[in-house]
């Protein structure tokens, strides 16, 4: 009876040790991916920085990356932020409300979707700067339509929203065009409907302080695919997710 109690106790002692581990081999495997993971992230990181650098000393000379972090988990932006990175955008107010709640407060972030009037109050909370996105007309002639309502929506958030600000104008210029080696034209209409925007304000309000940054409207083109065509055609900023965090999966 003792003898069969003792092997029972080795028994169970040698399952609670390949138990413990197992568990320590899954928490070291765990380690160990998520190690490789930031490390993947930061050299694409590091790689995309200095593409941006080469391509914006051809035009502005300053711009800046915004990684687009929607569907990446907390740690992929920790990882970012861990070799410096600042500005992250996100497209949903819940999934950008949830990760500024876990991650460090002096990241800057950027809502770069389409905003329902009930999620407003959220982004106001964060004191987020707006942007205004202008789809660039497909016909030159829709062109001052397009400007005069980007005057309109300008002038009502400047007035009316006073925890808003208006940075500047947002596009997703053809790719084929960026591409081919050649202007194109959804940024360059982008950038005329940027300077009577900016006419349009300084006529009526008198100075850029209530606008922009810098006395002047940022325009924020070009992505993973065509971040460097959008810098030498003169963006302030790009937003780039896939050349940083790799594909997306679908939600």
């Amino acid at each position: 009876m003792q003898r069969s109690l003792r092997c029972t106790s080795l028994f169970r002692s040698s399952l609670a040790l390949r138990a413990h581990n197992l568990g320590y081999r899954t928490m070291s495997t765990a380690t160990n991916e998520l190690t490789a993971r930031n490390a993947e992230i930061q050299e694409s990181l590091a790689e995309i920085r200095s593409r941006v650098e080469q391509a914006a000393s051809s035009s502005s000379g300053t711009a800046t990356l915004v990684a687009v972090s929607k569907y990446k988990p907390a740690s992929d932006i920790q990882a970012c932020f861990s070799a410096g990175q600042l500005d992250f955008g996100e497209n949903y107010v819940q999934e950008l409300e949830d990760k500024a709640k876990v991650l460090p407060t002096e990241i800057r972030w950027h809502f770069i979707g389409t905003l329902q009037s009930n999620k407003a109050k959220v982004l106001a909370d964060q004191h987020l700067g707006r942007g205004l996105q202008v789809w660039a007309p497909p016909l030159e002639e829709d062109a001052d339509v397009k400007s005069a309502e980007a005057t309109q929506l300008a002038r009502h958030i400047i007035t009316e929203c006073p925890r808003l600000r208006l940075q500047g104008l947002m596009t997703i210029g053809a790719l084929e065009q960026s591409l081919s080696g050649d202007e194109n034209a959804d940024f360059e209409r982008l950038k005329g409907t940027r300077d009577v925007l900016a006419k349009a304000l300084m006529e009526e309000f008198g100075s850029a302080e209530k606008w922009g940054e810098d006395g002047r409207l940022l325009l924020s083109m070009g992505m993973s695919s065509d971040f460097e065509a959008a810098l030498k055609a003169g963006s302030d900023i790009v937003r780039v997710g896939t050349g940083i965090f790799g594909a997306r999966a679908k939600k």
